[in-house]
């Protein structure tokens, strides 16, 4: 037999003692079915394939009630879905997650191919296949109670039989169309309901296409009129309002470009740097003491929360409006000696430019069905903690008193702002949305090229996750930790990913699913800068 050739059914009657290699242990060596069971080849060639049907294999040797072996007789890849009948419960899907080819090519034999001499190799393909199940009179999935017939014929599964076991709808009102299903023509589509009440995750390593994803993901919720806020530190996501354009070849996933310019709002810290921003304020009005010292790096916020607070007492008497510069020529009158490094850690707050008399209000921050980009580009990483901890502390307090409308959060960077270790200004209050935020109608999306550096807390509680390459042995480990279903093979399937191809879980999705990314509708704005110009097709 020559390479890339399948078993035929008579091969498989014949050399019922030859042993067999174990699949990582898994594959048991081929045995003939004995007993009431066995099935002869004639009866086997006898039994047509179901219309539309593609003969890939025959179950062989022990026979589990969750996993099985297979002979491989037609082409089939990896972690591809495939369909088997059994006697009481009908078609059941199963995934093939591991296939090997076994061939009697010796060590010994191998010098004799070097020197040319013609050797006749011997080689069968086995798989091993993990049952998903089969959906019950109540339309719920269930596994098998007893195991499938060695002999039982194996056949790729039709589109409809995966979307009806996995539970997959198209186009539906809530759904958040992100991609398609590796190696089908099946849209799939998050509910977008459950993307805000159990928050999402996006990993990747760098490159690997998050920030694309993400855009795609917030494409589709601008499309469905949601109220979204995104943490925008690089300013990516300002090219939400440009058409794109879809690159010749390739798939066709169904995407019409187009440009959301009507449905964005954008804020910014830096507008000379951000053109086209409005300018990003907040006023000291609405805080305490306590809150203006959680903005400075003292650590011994008692020394000097009383000092502060009959500061503000003054003011608050004096005048209705005041700004961060009142504040410090009042401590710089009282000539205390224990206030030079509370106006010093003032000083530096007041350069930020971020405070006025009249900040930004909510209602021009949040408006409903609109997406607002809080673009950070520009402002120092301890800038950007103070912002997103004052905006993600008045959208949590503001939406518990139903005052602005349930919308969903988006936290580029996140590792930045939610760190595994160290310190944050913002990570208290973001594990504060992560564990209450469902409650209230506040959804958080998590986007970071570093798993591993996201605080535990907030990772395990996205319950949507969206996981494209990742190679960092550390980052795998807390993704693997943090979601539910993952099996060995899809967890190895995570470092091999091609660019654009996502492990999807969550969100009205069952089980992991592979999934090819949809073409952005609008221009992609996280590009990397190219040294040396390369000419693009």
């Amino acid at each position: 037999m020559q390479l890339n050739e399948f078993v035929t059914e008579a091969e498989l009657s014949q050399d019922q003692g030859e042993e067999a290699t174990d699949l990582e242990g898994a594959i048991e060596p081929l045995e003939r079915p004995t007993g009431p069971h066995r099935r002869s080849s004639e009866e086997r060639k006898a039994t047509a394939s179901p219309p539309g049907l593609q003969e890939v294999g025959i179950i062989y040797g022990n026979v589990g009630t969750s996993s099985f072996n297979i002979m491989l007789t037609g082409p089939v890849d990896k972690l591809e879905y495939i369909q088997t009948e059994h006697e009481q419960n009908g078609w059941i899907l199963g995934q093939i997650m591991e296939i090997e080819r076994k061939t009697d090519l010796s060590l010994e034999r191998v010098p004799e191919l070097k020197k040319g001499t013609h050797i006749d190799i011997e080689e069968k393909e086995i798989a091993q296949v993990n049952l998903i199940g089969y959906r019950d009179d109540r339309n719920l999935l269930q596994s098998p109670k007893t195991p499938l017939k060695a002999g039982s014929i194996v056949y790729k599964a039709s589109e409809e039989l995966i979307k009806s076991i996995i539970g997959l709808e198209e186009h539906t009102d809530t759904g958040a169309y992100i991609g398609l299903l590796l190696g089908h023509e099946i849209r799939i589509e998050l509910d977008i309901n459950l993307l805000v009440q159990k928050h999402v995750s996006i990993l990747a390593k760098t490159g690997a296409g998050k920030s694309y994803c993400s855009g795609a993901l917030v494409e589709e919720l601008m499309k469905h009129n949601v109220t979204t806020v995104i943490i925008d530190s690089h300013g990516e996501y300002r090219t939400l309002g440009v058409k794109g354009k879809l690159a010749k070849g390739g798939r066709d996933f169904d995407v019409t470009p187009r440009g959301y310019g009507d449905k964005i709002i954008e804020f910014a810290c830096d507008t000379t740097l951000n053109r086209g921003a409005h300018a990003l304020r907040f006023t000291l009005a609405g805080l305490d003491a306590r809150d203006i010292l959680s903005l400075t790096s003292i650590k011994n916020v008692r020394s000097y929360l009383t000092m502060l607070r009959k500061t503000l007492d003054m003011l608050r008497e004096a005048k209705e409006e005041y700004s961060m510069r009142d504040i410090i020529d009042l401590l710089v009158a009282s000539e205390d000696s224990a206030a030079a490094s509370l106006i010093a850690e003032l000083e530096y707050l007041d350069e930020t430019g971020i405070f006025a008399d009249k900040g930004t209000k909510i209602d021009e921050l949040v408006k409903k069905g609109r997406t607002t980009i809080i673009n950070l580009k520009g402002a120092a990483p301890d800038i950007q903690e103070l912002v997103v901890n004052r905006l993600t502390s008045s959208l949590f307090e503001l939406r518990k008193a139903n005052k602005i409308p349930p919308l969903m959060l988006v936290v580029e960077e996140a590792h930045n702002y939610c760190p595994q270790q160290g310190k944050s200004a913002c990570l208290k209050i973001l594990r504060t949305i992560a564990s209450e935020g469902r409650k209230f109608g506040l959804g958080m999306t998590i986007i970071t090229q570093r798993a591993a550096k996201v605080d535990k807390n907030i990772l395990s509680q996205c319950n949507t996750q969206v996981i494209l390459k990742v190679t960092n042995p550390n980052d795998l480990k807390a993704i693997a930790s943090s979601i539910e279903g993952l099996t060995p093979g899809m967890e190895d399937e995570i470092q091999r990913l091609p660019i654009g191809t996502a492990i999807v879980t969550g969100g009205g999705v069952s089980m992991p699913l592979l999934v090819e990314i949809r073409p952005r509708e609008t221009k992609h704005g996280g590009d990397s800068v190219e040294i040396i110009p390369s000419k693009r097709i």
